[in-house]
């Protein structure tokens, strides 16, 4: 008998070793993220996957694209994944990124009250949001310069509106989820990705109030990249940068992002080049 006690000590304390090991041998990554690929759950599924692949320990700092792409440019992060391409392909213009590979989309859509005092219900962006200023019902925006933010600035652009300094446009300044909820408190219309919708939803249980009013416009679709830095950032993991790059655009990675799923419902698509 203590001799079997002892042999499982052993394996035991073998089996210590060995994560022990694992763990100190794995480098750390800190990627500059939006906040959806963070609110989702999306990163945090992610994230062992990449460990046990690349033995890469993935961290990351989720704020607004706008935000992200300053951390960037800071050389405060070791790579970016983000969602806002105009500003993206700036980025790398300017000589801050060296290499934009798209990965996944999903798409955004705009929500409201479900008794849908603006009646937009089905109508494309633009009419939408013609409609809800028409009728000067409250719409909440982001305001954070994030990736939806910069997407919602172009479509009331896009529609010949300039919103900001109306009483019904309330910018709040806080993340999607946040800005749902003020969204469901005022009874009040904004625009989010789709992926932190069905989070929201998985949550909130239909309690909010806000239903789906407005979505499939190819002017809402949703595409995420991964952007690498410039090698002037002398202090970060370009190596490692490019090897989190590799995995997500592998097709283990594509598949581990098509697998995601909350409540049954996938949440992004992959759709990195062939």
């Amino acid at each position: 008998m203590r001799k079997f006690s002892l042999v499982l000590t052993v394996l035991a304390l073998l089996a210590l070793l060995a994560f022990c090991g694992s763990a100190l041998a794995a480098e750390s990554i800190l990627v500059g993220t939006t906040t959806s690929t963070a609110d989702t759950g999306l990163l945090d599924s992610l994230a062992p996957k990449v460990l046990k692949d690349t033995g890469l320990d993935m961290r990351w700092i989720a704020v607004g694209t706008g935000k992200a792409l300053e951390h960037g440019k800071n050389c405060d992060v070791d790579v970016l994944m983000v969602h806002a391409p105009g500003a993206e392909k700036k980025f790398i213009a300017d000589g801050f990124g060296v290499q934009r590979s798209e990965f996944m989309y999903n798409d955004f859509v705009i929500v409201g009250p479900a008794k849908d005092p603006a009646k937009i219900k089905g109508a494309g962006a633009g009419d939408s949001l013609k409609t809800i200023a028409a009728a000067k019902a409250v719409f909440v925006s982001r305001g954070d310069d994030s990736g939806t933010h910069k997407l919602e600035q172009g479509l009331w652009k896009n529609a010949g509106l300039a919103p900001d300094k109306d009483a019904w446009y309330v910018s709040v300044g806080q993340g999607m989820l946040a800005t749902l909820r003020i969204a469901a408190e005022r009874g009040a219309y904004t625009i989010t990705d789709r992926g932190t919708w069905i989070a929201y939803e998985a949550k909130d249980h239909g309690k909010s109030g806000l239903v789906i009013l407005s979505e499939g416009d190819l002017a809402l679709r949703n595409q995420y990249s991964i952007i690498l830095l410039a090698q002037k950032c002398a202090k970060i993991k370009h190596g490692a940068a490019k090897k989190l790059l590799d995995w997500f655009v592998s097709p283990v990675g594509q598949k581990a992002i098509a697998d995601f799923k909350v409540e049954g419902k996938q949440l992004f698509i992959p759709n990195a080049a062939k």
